[in-house]
């Protein structure tokens, strides 16, 4: 655990240990159920390792019925529950409560049905993202969303997320996909959000519970949309010798009224990192590239990809390659898919960052982005959902060095407002977590906020349900003022930093 401060303290967290652990004994296996720091430190932290916190234990449920009787013993003791999946995410979602239990759904891992005809299937919330397209390809059919982690993240942090992935501006987040999500109130209540019509009666719940990042549920089960492989896909690379010129060819793309299946930008620094990692052929001279995806049947792709030619030939692209096979256009999108490995590779640590803005504001912002590069003595790849502008820059950083680690905070931070000033949004994909918290007061005023914990009380009124998470206190969103008014600094509170 994290260094309480005295030993009155260490005595009053082994007694609330000892009593949470002999609650849910009775219901859960020896395995299933760990509280030795051995056991429980894999679980510090989720994909954003710069925040770290140790629970008092994990429980890793089999089956509903479990859940339901580990959520009511909490409820009774007071325990707040982290929900956790693949451990994937990347703004300390799943970073733990001291004081709390870590909820796994790992073993909820059964594809539980596949119905071809509806095109749907029915899945438990650790079943991983790809392993449902891999289920069903037999069935010529897939799961569009595809985050950059499909290899690992489990479809459960998806939903809690609200996750896209490089074909997010053709099919989607995983909001457009889900039909129906079956979930345990913090009461041990048994829910259903959605149905398997087009639309449900009264509100619309589903829409209010994904993304939601585990703070009004657990999530067992979910009923996603499956859709036709396409017969063809081809991805055109475009380079330009300005960052301006593709910022704006993307925006000329979606004016000329054409919406590729995928949309990606990279700056020179990131294809450089991901063509010594991967090898994927793209132009090192090019200060920007562009991938341009076009699928449906031969015929639609051929018109869609001339159109798209032709815009980036008018917008000024200096290259253009089609990919004249499956292979070369996987080759393509190696790079894309592999741009966060390839970062590893180049720095001790990288910060990813997740803010959205307007397309036509793209190059604005990876200008601003440079200024902040040379202010802050870091370095940042920039690679990004060109179509719906949802940019990841990734702040290089040494996190053995206090001062580097602050500094990329910093950077961050200031990338995140700058996004809210140019119109758009804190997080597209990634969540708010712990991470962006401090950011929330910007992006929303003081009603706004209460409005967002009038929803948590609905569904969680203890707040026991990933408390400290996403929305903001009053008090710190004035303390945050306070401190950027005065030039500091308000850190996330209680947090171990590497």
């Amino acid at each position: 655990m994290n260094a309480p401060s005295s030993s009155a303290e260490i005595q009053s967290l082994q007694a609330k240990q000892a009593i949470l652990v002999n609650a849910l004994r009775p219901f859960l296996a020896d395995d299933a159920l760990l509280w030795q720091p051995e056991d429980t430190i894999p679980y510090e932290c989720d994909g954003l390792a710069a925040y770290r916190k140790m629970p008092l234990a994990v429980a890793l449920p089999e089956n509903e019925g479990q859940v339901v009787n580990i959520l009511k013993a909490c409820k009774d003791l007071g325990i707040p529950v982290v929900p956790r999946g693949s451990g994937t995410g990347l703004s300390g979602g799943a970073m733990p409560i001291e004081q709390g239990l870590v909820l796994s759904l790992a073993k909820f891992k059964k594809i539980l049905h596949i119905d071809p005809f509806t095109r749907t299937a029915v899945v438990q919330p650790g079943v991983r993202n790809l392993a449902i397209s891999e289920a069903v390809a037999k069935h010529g059919l897939y799961y569009a969303p595809d985050p950059s982690s499909q290899i690992a993240c489990s479809i459960g942090g998806n939903v809690n997320e609200n996750s896209g992935g490089v074909h997010c501006l053709k099919y989607g987040l995983t909001l457009h996909n889900v039909l129906r999500v079956r979930a345990v109130l913090m009461s041990g209540d048994v829910v259903e959000f959605g149905s398997m019509a087009p639309d449900s009666p009264g509100l619309d719940l589903l829409a209010v519970l994904i993304g939601s990042e585990g703070m009004l549920g657990i999530v067992t089960e979910i009923t996603v949309k499956l859709v036709p492989k396409p017969k063809l896909a081809r991805v055109i690379m475009a380079s330009f010798d300005d960052i301006e010129k593709g910022g704006n060819a993307v925006a000329a793309i979606i004016a000329a009224g054409i919406i590729p299946a995928g949309l990606e930008m990279m700056d020179k620094p990131t294809t450089r990192a991901v063509e010594e990692f991967v090898h994927a052929g793209y132009d090192l001279n090019a200060e920007a590239i562009l991938l341009c995806e076009s699928d449906g049947t031969p015929e639609e792709v051929e018109e869609e990809i001339s159109r798209m030619n032709a815009v980036l030939e008018k917008q000024g692209a200096s290259r253009i390659q089609v990919s004249e096979s499956e292979a070369e256009r996987l080759r393509f999108w190696s790079g894309r898919k592999n741009a966060f490995p390839a970062a590893g590779r180049i720095a001790a640590d990288y910060y990813c960052m997740d803010g959205t803005i307007p397309r036509r504001h793209i190059a604005t912002l990876l200008k601003r982005i440079k200024g902040m590069e040379a202010k802050y003595g870091l370095g940042c790849l920039n690679v990004f959902h060109a179509g719906d502008g949802n940019m990841h820059p990734l702040i290089l950083f040494n996190g053995a060095d206090p001062d580097e680690w602050h500094r990329a905070e910093e950077f961050g931070t200031e990338i995140l407002e700058a996004c809210v000033e140019l119109g758009g949004t804190i997080t597209g994909e990634h969540g708010v977590g712990i991470e962006k918290i401090n950011s929330m007061c910007v992006q929303f005023g003081e009603q706004e906020r209460e409005r967002f914990w009038g929803v948590k009380a609905a569904f969680d009124p203890d707040r026991l349900l990933n408390p400290d998470k996403a929305i903001p206190t009053l008090n710190r969103c004035a303390e945050y003022g306070r401190m950027r008014v005065s030039g500091g600094v308000l850190p996330h509170p209680e947090l171990e930093r590497f």
